[in-house]
C-alpha cells in the first residue's frame, strides 16, 4: 500500500525519471568533449565512454539481482546517490587516471536506475496498467536524456566550462533523489495506516 493515487505515483516516477536522466546525459553525452576540453583528445574520451558503457551493462545486471533482494526502490536510492555522487567527482579529479576511475564508477552506479521504474510500477500501480504506465516513465526518461545532453551544451557555451554543466547534472540528480525519498515517505505512511 502507498498513500498515493496511481496518477500522483506516475508523476511522482515521471519527475524521478526525467530528473536522473538529466543527470546520467551530460557525462554519456559530454565525457569525450570534456576530455578534449582538458586537453586528453579524442582517443582518451573515447575509451572513458567505453569504460562507462560496459560498467553501465554490468551494473543493469547487478542492480537486477540487487533489487530482487532489497527491493527496486532501495537500489533505485543507491544508483541515484552514486550517480550524484560521481558527478560531483568529475569536477575535482580531473586527472587523467582519476577520470578513467570515476568514468568507471559513475558507470556502475548509473547503469541499474532506469530497470528499477519499471519494477517500481509492478509493486504499485495495477498490473492491468502497467504497459502504459511503465511506457510513460521510460519516456521520460528519454526526454531527460534528450534535454539534458542539449542542455549540458547550451551551459557550457554560456560559461565555457563543464563544471557548469556538471553542477546542473548534480541539482538534476537532487530531484530525483527527492521525488524517490518522497515515494519511500509515501510508501512508509501507506503501510502503517490502518486497514
Amino acid at each position: 500500500p502507498i498513500s498515493l493515487s496511481p496518477a500522483a505515483l506516475q508523476m511522482l516516477l515521471v519527475i524521478a525519471g526525467f530528473g536522473c536522466c538529466m543527470a546520467m546525459s551530460m557525462p554519456q553525452v559530454h565525457i569525450v568533449a570534456y576530455c578534449m576540453d582538458l586537453g586528453y583528445g579524442v582517443a582518451r574520451g573515447a575509451d572513458m565512454l567505453s569504460i562507462m558503457l560496459a560498467a553501465g551493462v554490468v551494473s543493469r545486471i547487478g542492480s537486477g539481482f540487487l533489487a530482487d533482494r532489497i527491493g527496486a526502490v532501495k537500489t533505485l536510492i543507491i544508483g541515484s546517490a552514486l550517480q550524484c555522487l560521481s558527478l560531483l567527482f568529475y569536477i575535482p579529479f580531473d586527472g587523467l587516471a582519476s577520470l578513467y576511475v570515476v568514468s568507471l564508477v559513475f558507470g556502475l552506479s548509473q547503469g541499474g536506475i532506469v530497470p528499477c521504474y519499471a519494477i517500481i510500477v509492478r509493486d504499485y500501480m495495477p498490473a492491468k496498467e502497467a504497459g502504459q504506465r511503465v511506457g510513460i516513465v521510460l519516456m521520460a526518461t528519454i526526454f531527460g536524456m534528450a534535454v539534458g545532453g542539449w542542455m549540458s551544451g547550451w551551459i557550457y557555451d554560456l560559461t565555457g566550462s563543464y563544471a557548469a554543466a556538471l553542477l546542473n547534472g548534480i541539482a538534476w540528480n537532487l530531484v530525483n533523489l527527492a521525488a524517490i525519498l518522497l515515494l519511500v515517505w509515501k510508501a512508509r505512511r501507506g503501510a502503517e495506516a490502518p486497514a
